[in-house]
């Protein structure tokens, strides 16, 4: 049974369904641009494994944690489910993938701009590649689980060396979802009111980890306990995909080769 940080969101947890319905609509949204044979970065525990997998001709998923790779070798004995530790892509021949997907990876990656040649490496030339990453304008607190967020201008930039065609459009939250992104930053705002020494981000990234996932998850309880109708009814048709990025909640990055 797998052990859910407030960084890995579940949807077997009901405070975690505004960010599990988050994660999920990057999937819905990747579903015009799959085709061929296609590479998901980071699958974590495959929530969008059976919706893209059946659009394609072939799908190679990579993730670092074993237990999760065992679990879906399992239950998805047909598709091609590996351990990796990128960059770089080790195994991964050049012009491989018509369709590349990685939600939600890149800002754990420290070398994010051999991520990107990577990618650029292994799909097929006229292939697209399909990111997401939290919006730094949008983000709460530091996360301590992640290496670096993003502006959706500097990750342009940062792409743009090594894509010629690159497009940056967002993920943003209708009314509902808002209202919920509004209740959490007036809670999240209570607790840190008592960061007085700006701790959360003069302390290294490794000392937070723990006290960061305890107070999220108390933060995301408590979320829940006093509006649990808003919390239960969001589902991944309210989130939106924009083309002003600098305004939504996630970046959506779009490359092709």
């Amino acid at each position: 049974m797998a052990t859910y940080t407030t960084e890995i969101a579940s949807d077997k947890i009901a405070s975690d369904n505004p960010i599990h319905q988050r994660l999920l609509r990057a999937y819905y949204l990747a579903i015009p641009y799959i085709k061929g044979d296609l590479l998901e970065l980071g699958c974590g525990e495959g929530r969008g494994v059976e919706l893209l997998a059946p659009l394609a001709d072939s799908y190679v998923a990579l993730d670092k944690i074993q237990s999760v790779i065992d679990d879906l070798k399992s239950k998805y004995a047909d598709l091609d489910f590996r351990q990796a530790v990128f960059p770089p892509f080790s195994d991964l021949a050049d012009n491989s993938f018509d369709s590349i997907v990685s939600f939600q990876v890149i800002e754990h990656v420290k070398k994010d701009k051999e991520f990107l040649k990577e990618i650029y490496r292994v799909l097929k030339p006229g292939g697209k590649a399909i990111l997401t990453t939290p919006n730094i304008k949008k983000t709460l607190t530091r996360n301590p689980w992640h290496v670096r967020e993003y502006t959706a201008q500097q990750l342009t930039d940062l792409a743009s060396d090594i894509f010629t065609k690159v497009e940056m459009k967002g993920v943003a939250g209708n009314e509902k979802v808002m209202a919920y992104y509004e209740e959490n930053k007036r809670s999240v705002q209570r607790i840190t009111r008592f960061d007085i020494f700006n701790l959360q981000y003069n302390l290294p990234a490794p000392l937070l980890r723990i006290p960061y996932d305890i107070l999220n998850r108390l933060n995301r309880n408590k979320l829940n306990d006093g509006n649990t109708k808003l919390v239960n009814e969001i589902s991944q048709e309210d989130y939106l995909l924009t083309d002003d990025a600098d305004t939504a909640l996630d970046l959506f990055l779009i490359l092709e080769k």
